[in-house]
């Protein structure tokens, strides 16, 4: 029998266990996948904690995960563009992706270049479609300043590399021991932390036009302490204080047509013109591990599971 992620009760990392599931059948305009790697984010944390259950409820026993690449296995009726054996990637609509066979609905999914890895493919889909949406509510255009806050975690890893293209300055706020890899991609480093505020004005004399905050933690009321239009800043991870000062939480749902967006940034890997780094790779038995190395904030880029 197939395994997967489950929980039974909203709880902490303990909660979540590996079970043996029965072997889904898709229905009219599924398709069913053999997942190579599935991704993990900070959301699915959230939504597992019960912390955002009015916003996403949940039923137990309650599958985990949207993003996955793998290789077709079966397809339902009606099921056009696909056959089996066929390498794609896509997300599940229904937290199911951390498993080793998920149903996706056909149009969740796009064919995977052969040049983009398992693990880039499957740990796509959330950040990258977050980041995408974040870097789209601000608005920049060419010559512009903005700042991003965990500019070197998974959503801000791409999100500095997006606005770089669309031809912004971009001061990204990480720690130390990411300021070299921020600096190959175009971004002027900053330390965190006391005095950060005085590091931002010495490095942009001329002012901030746009933030993008996608750690929380105070990083809203510094945007707005620096002087940058509330419609201007974005976060994707505190969203009392965006409730508080009126300003965007766009990302992932906000971003548009999920597919749509995906084969734009597919696009963009498979090109050389984006990179999605990979800060460690563990089998679908560990799920608690890779969770608990998520939650400590500090990796550059993705963590992701292989069933």
């Amino acid at each position: 029998m197939p395994k997967a992620v489950r929980y039974n009760e909203f709880g902490g990392i303990d909660v979540l266990r590996v079970d043996e599931v029965e072997r889904p059948v898709p229905g009219d305009g599924q398709v069913l996948v053999r997942v190579k790697v599935a991704g993990i984010n900070p959301s699915e944390a959230a939504i597992r904690t019960g912390a955002v259950a009015h916003i996403f409820p949940s039923t137990f026993p309650s599958g985990q995960g949207s993003d996955l690449a793998g290789v077709v296995e079966e397809i339902g009726a009606d099921v056009g563009g696909f056959s089996p054996g066929d390498e794609v990637i896509g997300f599940s609509q229904r937290r199911a992706s951390q498993a080793e066979l998920v149903l996706v609905e056909v149009g969740d999914l796009i064919r995977k270049p052969a040049n983009i890895s398992w693990e880039v493919a499957g740990g796509l889909y959330v950040a990258g479609v977050t980041a995408w949406g974040a870097v789209h509510s601000v608005q920049l255009e060419q010559g512009e300043t903005v700042v991003v806050a965990g500019a070197a975690g998974g959503v801000g890893s791409l999100a500095v590399q997006l606005a770089r293209r669309a031809g912004a300055t971009v001061i990204g706020l990480a720690s130390e021991s990411n300021h070299e890899w921020l600096r190959s991609h175009g971004v002027l480093p900053i330390a965190y932390g006391d005095g950060v505020a005085d590091r931002i004005k010495a490095t942009a004399p001329n002012g901030v036009d746009a933030f993008i905050d996608t750690h929380g933690n105070g990083y809203v009321e510094l945007a707005l302490a620096l002087g940058v239009a509330v419609e201007r800043i974005d976060t994707i991870a505190d969203f009392a204080a965006a409730a508080k000062h009126g300003v965007k939480t766009d990302g992932g749902a906000e971003a548009g047509p999920g597919a749509k967006v995906l084969t734009e940034l597919v696009g963009l890997i498979a090109d050389g013109n984006l990179e999605v780094p990979i800060a460690k790779v563990y089998p679908l038995a560990q799920v608690r591990e890779a969770y608990t190395e998520l939650e400590h904030r500090h990796t550059r880029g993705k963590i992701v599971l292989e069933p």
